[in-house]
């Protein structure tokens, strides 16, 4: 019997200010492909052939935003799967994440970047891949009230 070939993933990261108390959340407005021009996303990209996910993570937060983070806990779906369906074929790998250094700006693939503060994080026009993630986001973690991020 012939194996399907592996899922291709793609990362991404829901950078908040804080890991244990997020108030804001980074919304990032694609640029690139044109088909996902205009669209938010949490930022990330695709996963190399043979690169581990969060290096790959790393790697595309430096190249889009000029960053480096601090990781948090994966987020995964609800039914317990690896991955958020990216339709037609790929996967999308979430983790929480703070800045460590640097100051996000849009770099490659973006125009604009834009905090979300409590009770805002559903207020821009997300990618579809996206809506779940950040509505799952919002189920899970208990928004707190905060200043924004030194960034904004």
């Amino acid at each position: 019997m012939i194996e399907p070939p592996p899922v291709p993933f793609v990362v991404g990261a829901a950078l908040v200010d804080d890991l244990d108390t997020p108030s804001w959340l980074l919304a990032a407005r694609r640029t690139e492909p044109p088909c996902l021009a205009g669209g938010w996303e949490l930022p990330g990209g695709k996963v190399e052939p043979g690169e581990d996910p969060v290096d790959a993570l790393h790697r595309e937060l430096v190249e889009e935003l000029g960053v480096t983070v601090e990781l948090g806990a994966e987020l995964s779906p609800p039914d317990g799967s690896q991955g958020w369906p990216i339709p037609p074929a790929h996967r999308l790998r979430v983790w929480l994440a703070r800045v460590v250094t640097g100051e996000p700006r849009p770099l490659e693939d973006h125009d604009v970047v834009r905090w979300l503060g409590p009770g805002r994080w559903l207020d821009v026009g997300w990618l579809p891949a996206d809506v779940p993630v950040v509505r799952t986001l919002i189920d899970r973690i208990r928004v707190t009230e905060g200043p924004p991020p030194r960034s904004r």
